[in-house]
């Protein structure tokens, strides 16, 4: 608009529908909170972290179950041209919660934990992502996209069955008293591995996927390289000046928070136009800041609650939103590859780990408690396999039934952690018994 006329190109405020949007969303945002809460709570009533109720009611809320019983409500409430705004602020939320992923990395624990860490979680890795490789090459006609190759398409499966959700293994052991064990120590330890080594095969995977030539490809991943050892030396440096800043005074001010925001947005900005993902960015921000406990505190504690509360559920929904049980059709062929689905992963996963551990000395009950807890996968895997819809290297079915994997394989690991940990030594805390790791 100059000097009074109205340009056509650019509606006026007066024609926006921006209270319809707005009315509309704070609607969508208030049920999804109200769903999100009401399942956690029952979760957790059965015995199962909040966030697996979380994970149930993004489901409930899709067309699977809501869409389903009240089909003309759920297309009001959940129109397809307002489901942007929804995806949108779930974006942000990921990108900050992966930024909390990285920043609580706890590369302490890792250290101390040595060979033994790294041996576990590495079989822990390579047996699920072999096994998921295999597993494509018989899923591939039926249940890839149209125009998708196989290496991308297999890559992202063996990605996929491979991943650990560090954050609600963490929130297991802590609920069950068991953080401060021998055995919770090395969890964490070899989920910190599992963090660092599934986004730098996801990373890869991307960059093939994203790539339609191998020239692209080999710039995607160098500037990656390149953009990575910066953050590691440079950026790591200027942060931990700023980090002994904010330790000092046991607090963030809202000019360094500000920063910090800053930085995470334009790590994550950097990763995108490289072509791996926003989320990577956003991670490797988190892992390069200072690892000063009071620093870290002071952060989370500006964070944790607005994802927890608000953020999260978002994400959840619009998971659930885009998950469409209905098309795994109730035939022998698609119930056979769920069902394939679900024992690769939980053969990889928990046989890999169990093995491993019992290889490095580790009895077989606590080998077998650890690859419980390893085989969890909660938020990380949801993450990942939206990102493996939005590049379209998997298709909406076989997205449907690694969401049914990964609610499945976190649902079964409190109970089996619960009837392990019972009366076993290096379940229960350091200071109540002397014994390192049970042997023979």
């Amino acid at each position: 608009m100059h000097g009074g006329v109205h340009d056509e190109r650019f509606p006026s405020s007066s024609t926006m529908p921006i209270m319809p949007n707005l009315v509309l969303l704070l609607a969508q945002i208030v049920v999804i909170l109200l769903a999100a809460r009401l399942s956690g709570r029952l979760m957790r009533r059965l015995g199962q972290p909040q966030v697996v109720g979380e994970m149930v009611a993004g489901i409930a809320l899709g067309p699977s179950l809501f869409g389903a019983v009240a089909p003309r409500t759920w297309a009001t409430l959940f129109p397809p041209a307002s489901l942007g705004f929804l995806n949108t602020l779930s974006q942000l939320g990921l990108i900050l919660y992966m930024f909390l992923v990285g920043l609580e990395l706890d590369t302490r624990s890792l250290a101390s934990r040595g060979r033994m860490a790294l041996a576990i979680s590495w079989s822990s890795i390579a047996a699920p992502f072999a096994l998921g490789v295999l597993v494509a090459a018989w899923l591939f006609r039926s249940l890839a996209p149209a125009g998708v190759h196989f290496t991308g398409f297999a890559l992202f499966l063996g990605a996929a069955m491979s991943v650990t959700a560090f954050p609600v293994l963490a929130r297991i052991l802590e609920e069950r008293q068991l953080t401060r064990s021998p055995l919770g120590s090395l969890a964490i330890a070899c989920a910190a591995v599992d963090d660092v080594s599934a986004w730098l095969i996801l990373a890869v995977v991307v960059s093939i996927a994203r790539s339609g030539e191998s020239m692209s490809y080999l710039e995607t991943f160098g500037g990656t390289v390149v953009y990575v050892i910066v953050m590691l030396t440079a950026g790591a440096a200027l942060l931990g000046r700023f980090g002994r800043r904010v330790a000092e005074s046991g607090s963030i001010a809202q000019g360094q928070l500000a920063a910090v925001i800053i930085v995470v947005f334009v790590s994550a900005g950097i990763t995108e136009v490289l072509g791996i993902h926003a989320l990577f960015g956003a991670f490797l921000a988190g892992a390069v800041m200072p690892r000063d406990e009071r620093f870290r505190q002071a952060l989370a504690l500006r964070f944790e609650d607005l994802l927890v509360a608000f953020l999260l559920p978002l994400f959840f929904a619009f998971t659930g939103l885009r998950t469409q049980l209905g098309l795994v059709a109730a035939d022998g062929a698609q119930l056979l590859a769920l069902g394939v689905i679900l024992l690769v992963a939980v053969a990889g996963k928990f046989g890999g780990t169990a093995i491993a551990a019992r290889l490095t000395g580790m009895s077989w009950r606590a080998g077998a408690l650890l690859g419980s807890l390893m085989n969890t996968r909660g938020l990380m895997e949801l993450v990942i396999l939206n990102i493996g819809l939005d590049i379209g290297v998997i298709s909406p079915t076989l997205f449907a039934m690694m969401v049914f994997m990964a609610i499945g394989t976190t649902l079964m690991t409190t109970p089996v952690v619960v009837r392990l940990a019972r009366g076993l030594p290096d379940a229960q805390p350091v200071h109540a018994t002397a014994a390192a790791l049970v042997h023979g």
